[in-house]
C-alpha cells in the first residue's frame, strides 16, 4: 500500500502539470518597452526643464532691460530742475566747492567746474567716455558705448543742511550753488528762498558687473553719482546691459517748431555758457539686454540697430539671448 501524503501529491502536480511564466523572449520584449517609454518619458523632463530654464532666462532679460529703462526714464523726466529758479543761476568760481573725490572731469577741466554746472540738466557723449581720466577709468567702460549725463535739485527741501553735502539755493529769479550749511545772502525780495540738494548722475556702460576678474563677464548699466560727502561713487543699476545708445531731440525755431534728433551736440560738460543742450526737449535711449549666461543649444546670430550704432552677430554667432529696449522721453523742465 503507497501512502501519499500532501506534499508528494503537490510536487507531482507541480511536475506533470503546464508551467506558468515568462520566457526570456517574453522578458526581452517587456524590457525594451519598458526602456522605450521610459526614455520617452526623460525625454519630456528634460524638454520641460530646458523651456522652464529658456523662460528664465526671457524673464531675467525683460526684468533687467525694463527695470535699466525705467530708472533712466526717471531721472530724465526732473533732469533741469532747478527748484523755483527759472532765470540763469549765478555763475561761482568753482574752486568755492572745496575738495570733490571722484568728480567727473573732462580733460582740462578744473575741479568744481562740473558738479557746479547745475544750469546744463541733459549732456551726452556719443560712442566714447570722456571721463576715463576722472570717475570712469577706461577699465570700467565698454568702448563704442555713450554716456548719458541728468542734472537736477532733489523734488523737496531738506529739514536741516549738512555740512559736506552740494546744494542749490532757489528763488524765482536767482539761483546759486553752495556747499555746507552756509547759504548765499539773496535780496529778501527774492522769495521763496530754500535750498536743494544736487543730484548729478552719469550713466555708462561698464564690460562686467562685479569686478573684471569675474568669468563670464556680465556686462552692466552703471552710473556714477554724486553723493551726500560731495563724491562721486558708482552704482550698479542694472546687471546684463550690453550697449546703452542716446539721441537728444533739438527744438527747432520757427514758424512751425520741429523737433529734430542728434547724436550728441556742441559744448563740453563744463560749459556754463549758453549752448545747444539748453533746447533739448526729447531724449531718445535704447538698450540693448543680454542674459548673463549663454543658453546651451541656442544660436544668435541677429543684427541689433541702436540709434547711429549696429552690433551684427551673424560672423560670430553666441548662445546669448538678447532684446532691444528703447523709448523717448520729453524733458519737463
Amino acid at each position: 500500500m503507497i501512502i501519499r501524503t500532501p506534499a508528494t501529491t503537490l510536487a507531482r502536480t507541480l511536475r506533470s502539470g503546464p508551467q506558468a511564466g515568462f520566457t526570456l523572449i517574453e522578458m526581452m520584449i517587456a524590457i525594451t518597452i519598458g526602456l522605450g517609454i521610459l526614455a520617452g518619458l526623460v525625454g519630456v523632463l528634460s524638454a520641460n526643464s530646458n523651456n522652464a530654464r529658456s523662460n528664465d532666462r526671457t524673464s531675467e532679460l525683460m526684468s533687467n532691460g525694463r527695470y535699466a529703462l525705467n530708472s533712466m526714464k526717471s531721472e530724465l523726466r526732473q533732469a533741469g530742475f532747478r527748484g523755483y529758479t527759472w532765470g540763469e543761476p549765478t555763475i561761482i568760481t568753482p574752486s568755492t566747492l572745496g575738495a570733490l573725490s571722484n568728480e567727473c572731469l573732462e580733460s582740462g577741466a578744473s575741479a568744481g567746474a562740473f558738479i557746479s554746472n547745475i544750469r546744463q540738466g541733459i549732456w551726452g557723449a556719443n560712442n566714447s567716455n570722456p571721463f576715463s581720466g576722472s570717475c570712469i577709468p577706461s577699465t570700467s567702460f565698454a568702448p563704442g558705448n555713450d554716456v548719458l549725463v541728468v542734472r537736477r535739485v532733489a523734488a523737496t527741501p531738506p529739514t536741516s543742511l549738512s555740512a559736506n553735502t552740494i546744494y542749490f539755493q532757489s528763488s524765482y529769479a536767482l539761483g546759486q550753488i553752495f556747499r555746507g550749511t552756509t547759504a548765499p545772502v539773496f535780496d529778501a525780495s527774492q522769495v521763496p528762498v530754500t535750498s536743494f540738494a544736487v543730484q548729478i548722475y552719469v550713466y555708462y556702460i561698464s564690460p562686467f558687473t562685479v569686478s573684471s576678474t569675474e568669468s563670464p563677464l556680465v556686462p552692466a548699466l552703471y552710473r556714477v553719482s554724486l553723493q551726500s560727502d560731495g563724491s562721486m561713487s558708482r552704482e550698479l543699476v542694472a546687471s546684463g546691459i550690453e550697449h546703452m545708445h542716446v539721441q537728444y531731440g533739438k527744438l527747432i525755431p520757427g514758424l512751425v517748431p520741429t523737433t529734430q534728433f542728434f547724436n550728441t551736440l556742441s559744448g563740453s560738460s563744463t560749459t556754463t555758457a549758453s549752448t545747444e543742450w539748453d533746447y533739448v526737449n526729447l531724449v531718445r535711449i535704447w538698450l540693448l539686454a543680454r542674459n548673463e549666461t549663454a543658453e546651451p543649444g541656442y544660436v544668435n546670430s541677429n543684427v541689433y540697430v541702436l540709434g547711429d550704432s549696429s552690433y551684427d552677430y551673424s560672423a560670430a554667432p553666441d548662445g546669448f539671448r538678447r532684446q532691444v529696449f528703447s523709448t523717448v522721453v520729453g524733458l519737463r523742465n
